[in-house]
């Protein structure tokens, strides 16, 4: 890519400005790696680019759900290492998700047997100062130090959480445990959204612990390099080819599976039944098609229908405009049917997403960020319902 003047350099990477587009930088992945805050540092060939590759699918995945991320583009194929990322003002915080005991955290609380499952999660933040070794950061100390707003934290919070969710509904799906997850956050500096909170800088198979199988001992991320007592050629070649591994796994996490929801109507008048189910379903970006039957006038073509459809769409439900249809429909297909007039129109969306969610992670991940905005919005309104009167300003 042409690069403009070097912004910043890290001990992985380094960014440039976009010439002509101030809004946007360029970050290109180095080959090194790196152990103990910058202590130890070996070079891996082709490290850079498997970097770029894990970083680009990732953030590609979290931008598909809903996630707001900096990532526009790049990282793969032929664009030497590099991203192109919206550019921001970064956090000097670390956050850290952890659905596991591991690491840090058994050090600092023996109580926790390393290994256990933390439900709920458990997110930390640590200072990003590697002279004093990024030391942990209570959110009372973030804000005291105008690091960011009690309503920043929250965010950073929330969004750090379903994060996680998302990319361990990926490594689950891979018969692997996702163990804890390291993100930034960044505030962009421009263009829409500008000052507003982003996942930022990377995630690549630095940022977090996979086990797969569940087991430690086959671990694919940093740590199988972070516990060599000196980095032969031979063991750098093995972390070379867990990171290649990673980074194909990882390429198969942004594949959408295209969902279906057939919307079936008994007969014309019933077809307004399910306005309110299509205009529901956008927010999830799921397909509908509409079909019109009679289980009255023309039984047979119900049947017809369902085989037609059965075996056209691999990954498909049924909503059926009232209960005569719905058992007629249950009667003919193994397929998932709902019954338009038991559930309101949210309600039933949500509950298609979920299904189809269950082996499709961008599904599940718009799932959860539904969630999250109906729980933001009861808040909100909890709040607004219980502030004080406003007191009239007299001329």
């Amino acid at each position: 890519m042409n690069k403009g003047l070097e912004v910043a350099r890290g001990k992985t990477k380094v960014l440039y400005e976009k010439p002509g587009q101030p809004d946007v930088l360029i970050v290109r992945a180095f080959d090194a790696i790196t152990a103990g805050d910058g202590a130890r540092r070996d070079e891996i060939a082709g490290k850079g680019r498997i970097a770029a590759k894990t970083t680009a699918r990732v953030f590609r995945l979290l931008n598909l759900t809903g996630l707001p991320t900096h990532y526009l583009s790049g990282g793969e194929d032929d664009d030497d290492n590099e991203m192109l990322v919206r550019r921001c003002t970064m956090l000097p915080l670390e956050v850290v998700v952890r659905g596991v005991a591991a690491g840090s955290l058994v050090r600092r609380k023996p109580g926790i047997a390393r290994g256990s499952v933390l439900v709920p999660r458990l997110v930390e933040f640590f200072f990003k100062d590697d002279a004093n070794h990024d030391p942990l950061i209570e959110p009372d100390d973030i804000v005291h130090r105008g690091i960011a707003t009690p309503q920043e934290i929250g965010l950073m919070t929330e969004v750090a959480r379903i994060a996680f969710e998302i990319l361990a509904h990926a490594w689950r799906r891979r018969e692997t445990l996702l163990v804890d997850l390291k993100i930034e956050f960044g505030r962009l500096i421009g263009g829409e959204g500008r000052g507003s909170l982003v996942i930022a800088d990377v995630i690549d198979n630095d940022s977090w612990r996979i086990w797969p199988q569940g087991r430690e001992e086959l671990m694919l991320d940093k740590q199988a390099y972070r516990n060599l007592e000196k980095a032969t050629p031979a063991d750098l070649e093995r972390v070379r080819e867990n990171y290649e591994t990673v980074a194909e796994a990882v390429g198969t996490f942004p594949s959408l599976r295209p969902g279906m929801a057939a919307l079936v109507a008994d007969g014309q008048t019933s077809l307004g039944i399910l306005d309110p189910i299509a205009a529901a379903l956008q927010i999830f970006g799921l397909q509908t098609l509409r079909k019109v039957v009679s289980t009255h006038l023309v039984p047979g073509y119900v049947l017809q229908t369902v085989q037609q459809l059965d075996a056209t769409f691999s990954r498909m439900v049924y909503v059926a405009s009232g209960p005569q249809l719905a058992a007629m429909l249950s009667a003919s297909t193994p397929t998932p049917v709902f019954d338009a007039t038991e559930y309101d129109a949210d309600e039933l969306a949500l509950g298609i997403a979920k299904t189809l969610a269950l082996d499709d992670t961008i599904m599940f991940g718009r799932v959860l960020l539904v969630q999250a905005n109906a729980r933001s919005a009861v808040l909100h309104a909890d709040a607004q319902i219980n502030a004080p009167p406003q007191q009239a300003v007299l001329g």
